[in-house]
């Protein structure tokens, strides 16, 4: 199964925020939508970084609550590790056990075209295990 699939049953849509915005801003913004992360991008949706919930904890743990007045671009991760949707699920979820972040965009030349969180994959992972359980038993009760 590829990138592409997960993107077909959960949707396309990405929040994003722009390098601007202030830690307050982007705070409110991803409790509004109920997420864990956003993606920074310029006007022509290039990436330019990926803002989480824990790089703003740790900037307030940091600086204090001043630290909220702070553009996003002081705190984002700027080195963001991307996918296609042609990308095997598996290498996706390797990429994100790896290195150990829990958002990978997906980009389709050169744009953002979609989102994977780590619970899109494990719930892959755990339909993928489910279908093959049930293969499995019919594979035993018909032998």
């Amino acid at each position: 199964m590829t990138v592409a699939r997960i993107l077909a049953a959960k949707g396309r849509d990405v929040v994003t925020t722009q390098p601007h915005r202030t830690l307050a801003e982007v705070a409110a913004l991803l409790t509004a939508k109920n997420i864990g992360a956003a993606v920074v991008a310029d006007s022509q949706g290039r990436i330019l970084g990926m803002i989480s919930e824990r790089d703003i904890l740790h900037a307030v743990a940091e600086s204090g609550a001043a630290a909220l007045n702070d553009a996003v671009s002081k705190h984002m991760t700027a080195t963001v590790v991307t996918t296609h949707e042609d990308e095997c699920v598996d290498v996706a979820m390797e990429k994100m056990t790896l290195r150990r972040f829990r958002h990978l965009p997906v980009i389709a030349d050169g744009r953002l075209v979609g989102l994977v969180s780590i619970g899109d994959v494990v719930k892959y992972r755990l339909e993928q295990l489910e279908h093959e359980h049930q293969a499995m038993r019919e594979y035993i009760a018909t032998a």
